[in-house]
């Protein structure tokens, strides 16, 4: 019998923490590992003898038992029925005590179980980091949300369309030190929350290191990853820092080992690491664009993100192809654009689902052949009308929890939901078996594992340029606002009060 403990200080009260983990079935909403939970046979959550069920990330089934909970001495005690692994007779208990002035919290996780002699290090390791440490840190994630106001939704949507950092660079910024050589000014999020997080201030600004150049900003781009990083459901961006992955401007200074640019290039970027909120900024030149005459700086800020996203949905991750039948939500949206004039160009029939009759008309114009206003309408039904029962061969479904059902509904058989967003929360857990009934499939692309070398990421952007030089798609001008107001445009962003592209300008 092995015997595993581990402990921690939560910086909460002890009473707010003990909340969240006597839900005996709440641990799905907190721990990472956990993807479903359920309590068998509709028992209360804190029922001494009630059985949960659960699902890991992984796939593995487990089944759990509560034997005892005292909310007098806030202890809890379960043990393990059925896992995929061999933890043999496992007991845990969790215990909580206040510290000192009881503003923080003493939490003790502790078990016993039998492993097999060659797996014992292996599981022993298991139960310490992934399990009781993991969930500690998730548990101080939670409570750090709710501080701060932010969704209590703690684990991370795991492949959403958003970029995957390199670990080589850097995501914190340091502020002005007095005597700073140089200085910039930038957008800072110290702290994840809402918008009012995004604070302008003045930064340190270091030479750039040799592999480095120096990008003086003229337009950044504003897109929805941002809002993630701000509030943490990405952990792209660490407090304090810098939020933005898409910008254009000029080069100003070059690095000792850089070659294949010069002071003055025009140039652009929309990928990790984040930082594009400042007047300007050190970069590897690794993922850089040249940008020619006839591509304006604010449209290859307000679209270089979105375009090469929409090239990689619509020629890599689906294929669209001459009379295909293509469903594609926030169509006035700034990638929803693109995708309904190139899905068009394609040879696709277009159904396009918007929330207002004023943004009907703007996709209408872009040559949506169906748009469908899903505030007054099921669009899931409207699809199947408008293609006599058929149902579409792909569905583009940024929205996420509003649409995600209705999606699959809208389906053709051997349809395929390409899920690249979750602008109005998680999707939730979904039982893949009922997707047998019309052989569907789902997609959840990572724009970073589209775009993370210059191997991958240059056939997209040339895509896009051309499209955009030979009039496949156009680019709206952007709604702008000036760096110093980039939480009026992240609140204009969240409430969908826009359409097409937002730009910040560095210079009012």
């Amino acid at each position: 019998m092995v015997k595993v403990c581990q402990s921690t200080i939560i910086d909460a009260p002890v009473d707010e923490v003990w909340a969240i983990l006597r839900d005996f079935n709440g641990h799905d909403r907190w721990h990472p590992a956990i993807a479903f939970s359920e309590i068998e046979g509709g028992e209360p959550v804190d029922a001494v003898g009630s059985v949960r069920h659960f699902r890991l990330n992984d796939g593995g089934e487990l089944r759990e038992q509560l034997l005892a909970l005292s909310d007098k001495d806030r202890r809890l005690s379960y043990c393990l029925l059925e896992a995929p692994l061999p933890l043999m007779g496992y007991v845990a208990s969790l215990r909580l005590k206040p510290v000192t002035d009881g503003n923080a919290t003493f939490w003790e996780w502790r078990s016993e179980f039998q492993p097999p002699a060659h797996r014992r290090d292996e599981l022993v390791r298991l139960v310490t980091e992934g399990i009781y440490q993991a969930g500690f840190a998730a548990v101080r994630n939670l409570l750090r949300r709710r501080s701060v106001g932010s969704p209590v939704e703690t684990r991370p949507p795991h492949a959403m369309v958003g970029p995957t950092p390199l670990a080589s660079m850097p995501r914190a910024v340091s502020m002005a030190a007095p005597g700073q050589a140089a200085t910039t000014r930038a957008i800072v999020v110290e702290r994840y929350g809402g918008p009012e997080e995004l604070q302008f201030k003045e930064i340190g600004l270091p030479p750039p290191a040799p592999n480095e150049v120096r990008i003086r900003h003229t337009v950044i781009g504003v897109n929805f990853i941002d809002v993630y990083c701000r509030t943490g459901f990405f952990d792209l961006l660490q407090p304090p820092g810098v939020p933005g992955m898409e910008a254009a401007g000029i080069i100003e200074a070059v690095g000792s080992a850089v070659s294949g640019f010069s002071i003055g290039d025009r140039v652009a970027y929309a990928c990790p690491p984040v930082g594009a909120y400042s007047e300007r900024r050190n970069m590897a030149p690794e993922l850089l664009v040249h940008l020619s005459d006839d591509i304006a700086d604010e449209i290859a800020a307000a679209g270089l993100l979105k375009g090469v996203s929409a090239s990689f949905l619509l020629h890599d991750v689906h294929a669209v192809k001459p009379g295909d039948i293509v469903l594609i939500h926030a169509a006035a949206g700034g990638i929803g654009q693109l995708l309904v004039q190139w899905a068009r160009h394609l040879g696709a029939t277009v159904i396009a689902t918007v929330s207002s009759d004023d943004k009907a008309r703007v996709v209408e114009r872009l040559g949506a052949h169906h748009v469908i206003v899903y505030s007054r309408e099921n669009f899931a039904d409207a699809v199947m009308r408008l293609t006599g029962g058929r149902g579409a061969d792909v569905a583009y479904d940024a929205v996420g929890n509003d649409t995600f059902a209705g999606s699959l509904a809208a389906l053709a058989v051997r349809g395929h939901l390409v899920s690249f967003g979750q602008a109005s929360g998680p999707i939730g857990n979904w039982d893949i078996g009922r997707f047998a009934s019309k052989s569907l499939t789902i997609s959840r692309p990572n724009y970073g594992h589209y775009t993370d070398t210059p191997e991958k990421l240059a056939p997209h952007v040339a895509r896009f340029f051309q499209a955009l030089r030979q009039g496949v798609v156009r680019v709206e001008a952007p709604t702008r606002y000036t760096l110093a107001n980039a939480a009026d445009a992240h609140r204009d962003l969240e409430s969908r009060r826009t359409t097409g592209a937002l730009v910040l300008l560095p210079k009012p």
